[in-house]
């Protein structure tokens, strides 16, 4: 079966507005903090969405788009495709909502992504990486019925997102720049939506793992293009084997780069956060850190979305010692 997608268009202001009145009574406006290295490092603020009910941005794109659904889209039920954290927001939102939810989860999601995943209801179906993203285009797996949730590229999902840009604003009105890691891309579609319609001059870059980094080559390029060197890692929720073309059309007018991290320079920063902010982020949550912490986001103030602290502790233990030093 085919299905029919609406043509991808921009995300407009009312609609971020409205959905932050939609999502109020779910989410939490998350704190923006300043990690304070002194002298001779970026102004870095973190905007602390590891603190959201799921510990993890998600919560924000899945509460709107599951609110949006008609009650015949709900009766069916819905189901996602997720590491583990888009996985957590549409089952929050779908059992405060009453909804059955299925998660075709990518069989590497850590531990405690799944544990979470299960509590809020949610029923798992593990398949490989590999298969997960060949989903994510075909938008259907077998045994998989009820009203599919995408996790990046649905409209009401990324406004969902955007409405962190505009606490982003009212908090720290004077961001020179602001750096979200990428995955599928709807988080800094979203936020970069945002910004772009209310400060047009801020500087919205994306951060991406050096082992998973298809925006940076398809920015090189031109186009949107698959990552033919991709290799998975710590940081599971980010870094896709390729930019679908829909999100490359809707990144294009938002996103000004993407800066590539290395894996060590990731590891740094979870261990840096813990140290100075005391904030647990995983590796997608560290990645944006790192990116700011590059320089190449510029002097500040910058602001490194954490998109969040879903990490089993024991590696969370192991990459941090890792870095010491």
């Amino acid at each position: 079966m085919t299905t029919t997608l609406e043509p991808v268009r921009p995300i407009q202001l009312a609609e971020i507005r409205a959905a932050r009145e939609r999502i109020a009574k779910t989410i939490v406006r998350t704190p923006l903090v300043r990690l304070d290295l002194g002298p001779g490092f970026p102004d870095v603020r973190l905007k602390l969405e590891n603190l959201q009910p799921i510990n993890a941005y998600k919560l924000r794109g899945a509460a709107n788009a599951v609110a949006m659904l008609s009650e015949a889209e709900r009766a069916r039920g819905v189901w996602t495709i997720s590491a583990g954290n888009a996985g957590q927001g549409v089952a929050y939102a779908a059992r405060q909502a009453g909804v059955r939810c299925t998660v075709v989860v990518i069989e590497t999601a850590p531990t405690s992504k799944v544990e979470r995943m299960r509590a809020l209801g949610a029923r798992l179906v593990p398949v490989s990486y590999d298969t997960a993203w060949k989903t994510l285009e075909a938008r259907a797996y077998p045994g998989v019925e009820g009203t599919f949730v995408h996790p990046f590229d649905d409209h009401n999902f990324i406004a969902g997102h955007a409405t962190m840009g505009l606490e982003i604003l009212e908090d720290a009105p004077d961001t020179a720049a602001v750096v979200a890691s990428i995955g599928g891309g709807g988080l800094i579609v979203g936020v970069g939506s945002a910004l772009k319609a209310l400060a047009p001059g801020i500087k919205v870059f994306g951060a991406e793992p050096e082992t998973a980094a298809p925006l940076a080559l398809s920015l090189a390029l031109g186009s949107p293009q698959k990552f033919k060197d991709w290799k998975p890692s710590f940081v599971d929720g980010a870094g896709g084997q390729s930019v679908f073309p829909r999100m490359w059309e809707r990144m294009r007018p938002v996103v000004d780069g993407s800066i590539v991290v290395s894996l060590a320079d990731i590891t740094k920063a979870m261990r840096l956060v813990a140290e100075k902010a005391r904030v647990i982020a995983e590796g997608a949550g560290a990645l944006a850190v790192a990116a700011a912490l590059s320089g190449k986001a510029g002097a500040g103030p910058v602001v490194a979305i954490v998109s969040g602290g879903n990490v089993d502790l024991e590696k969370f233990c192991e990459l941090i010692g890792s870095a010491a030093g």
